[in-house]
């Protein structure tokens, strides 16, 4: 079900339409393919192939086991696997909503998203259950404890907008928010993954992301788009990215796809890995420079493909070496089906050369329904028929160019992570008073995380407790947005209304 069939974007962009059928299940699209084909390539060790014959059998018996009603919100607490797989595809079977959960959570992100979901059912590994126990009220099933066996499951009908995922965004301004997608969400995918991958579902392709498969970009990106065309998806998450161990797994289940993170890319290049059998590699999540491009046409012998989007609105441009050259500093031209424009304050157009509002109109497949249940949020997130990034650019020559954030989030190793949810952590310490989060440039990572802390009376500024501040954080919040740099005030900068000024915060802090 490829959506691009040839590379001359102009006409894609011209002629391209959604034809979304009245009756559309995402687990439908994932699963029809032949029985004996490989579907997905687990990694855990060695290679283990499973077939799609297989994942439906997996997913089958997943759906009987769930047996939950229709629009039920169940939680994913899992990392790449051909089960992982199955428990998204079981819930979508069932009409249900499946909500991914990031295994780096502490037991306060969990909460967060469990209790703002209204989830009452998990599915996890057994990892996942122990991190559960502190929710005994959940009902959690672990498939790998073995499942009855089950016939068919047919899939209960859906259409294009009957909600079937919720993604929690990164809390860039207060608490996290659930992006609510619906089945057309992975059709809204394929366009712009196929498009970074160099029209993906040649004979031979097989893909992998060192992505979690709980965020957008794992899951949307990468594992679902490849079942939809047909591409063997490698599951192997790797508890610590390790160069060397990716030069191994490019060779052991024969990759030829990959999704980079920006952070994964320079940690590539600081090891000298060079992985000349690829046919395509993606990035996203923030620019790349002229020299990080170069370095990947020696490394990899093909362009490295920048895509843009976010999980509210994703893959809405991207790069495509077999259709026009990169541009550095660019995020890559409109994906075909989606309007892509640089808008200002009234939501109208800007011409090429200005600098606005990136916005995206309505009608895009990947487009969310909206926050779940927050309408006055959703209605904020548009002006008029354009839904607004939060992010500044500029077109130039049908190229988008990133300027800078409206926002206050943070990218980090390849995560985006919003300030309020790590303050809001810390600021349950008994010995914090006040706490200021942003985001320091960092050569490797983009950026860190450093928190400004004010102290209570009668505790001591020192180097335990930072240690101590960042303990907290790792475990009640999560392992991969707690502060690496803890620093002492006096005061926080603020406004009039007693809100913090990150900005003189981030001023500060490029000063050191």
């Amino acid at each position: 079900m490829r959506m691009l069939t040839h590379t001359d974007h102009g006409a894609l962009r011209r002629d391209f339409r959604w034809n979304l059928p009245a009756r559309l299940n995402m687990a439908d699209q994932c699963l029809a393919h032949d029985a004996a084909a490989v579907a997905i390539i687990d990694h855990d060790g060695s290679p283990r192939p499973v077939t799609f014959g297989k994942l439906v059998e997996m997913t089958n018996r997943l759906a009987h086991a769930l047996d939950v009603p229709r629009g039920e919100r169940v939680g994913v607490l899992r990392t790449q696997s051909s089960w992982t797989a199955a428990a998204h595809l079981a819930i979508w079977k069932s009409a249900a909503i499946s909500v991914p959960l990031f295994k780096l959570f502490g037991p306060e992100a969990l909460a967060l998203r469990l209790n703002d979901a209204g989830i009452s059912t998990v599915i996890a590994d057994v990892e996942g259950r122990a991190m559960l126990r502190a929710f005994p009220d959940l009902r959690v099933i672990v498939p790998e404890d073995g499942l009855p066996g089950a016939g068919a499951f047919p899939s209960h009908p859906t259409g294009p907008d009957d909600p079937a995922v919720i993604i929690y965004t990164s809390g860039t301004t207060g608490a996290p928010k659930g992006a609510l997608h619906g089945h057309r969400v992975l059709t809204g995918h394929l366009p712009g993954v196929e498009m970074s991958h160099d029209l993906l579902g040649q004979p031979g392709d097989v893909i992998w992301t060192p992505a979690d498969w709980a965020w957008i970009g794992g899951l949307f990106d990468v594992a679902m788009p490849a079942l939809a065309l047909g591409v063997p998806v490698v599951a192997a998450r790797m508890p610590k990215f390790d160069p060397a161990a990716v030069a191994r797994l490019v060779d052991d289940c024969q990759i030829r796809n990959i999704f980079f993170p920006p952070t994964a890319l320079k940690m590539l290049k600081a090891a000298d890995i060079h992985l000349p059998g690829l046919r395509s590699v993606a990035s996203g999540g923030e620019t790349l420079g002229a020299p990080m491009l170069e370095w990947g046409q020696g490394a990899f012998g093909l362009q490295i493909n920048e895509f843009y989007g976010q999980t509210e609105c994703n893959m809405v441009a991207s790069g495509a070496g077999r259709m026009f050259q990169a541009q550095p500093g660019a995020i890559g031209k409109a994906v075909p089906g989606c309007d892509v424009a640089v808008i200002d304050d009234q939501g109208r157009p800007l011409p090429d050369g200005q600098d606005g509002d990136i916005a995206i109109r309505r009608g895009a497949a990947s487009m969310m329904l909206g926050y779940w249940n927050r309408p006055e949020a959703t209605a904020e997130k548009f002006r008029g028929d354009w839904m607004v990034t939060g992010d500044k650019g500029v077109i130039r020559d049908g190229h988008i160019h990133f300027v800078g954030r409206d926002d206050d989030v943070i990218t980090s190793a390849g995560y985006r992570i919003g300030p309020s949810e790590i303050e809001d952590c810390l600021l349950r310490h008994p010995a914090v008073a006040q706490v200021g989060v942003i985001g320091k440039p960092d050569a490797l990572r983009t950026q860190i995380v450093k928190a400004y802390v004010v102290l209570r009376p009668g505790f001591a500024a020192d180097d335990a407790m930072a240690d101590q501040l960042r303990d907290h954080a790792r475990r009640q919040s999560a392992a991969h947005s707690y502060p690496r740099e803890i620093a002492f005030l006096d005061s926080l900068p603020m406004t009039v209304t007693g809100k913090v000024m990150r900005r003189e915060l981030r001023a500060l802090a490029e000063a050191e």
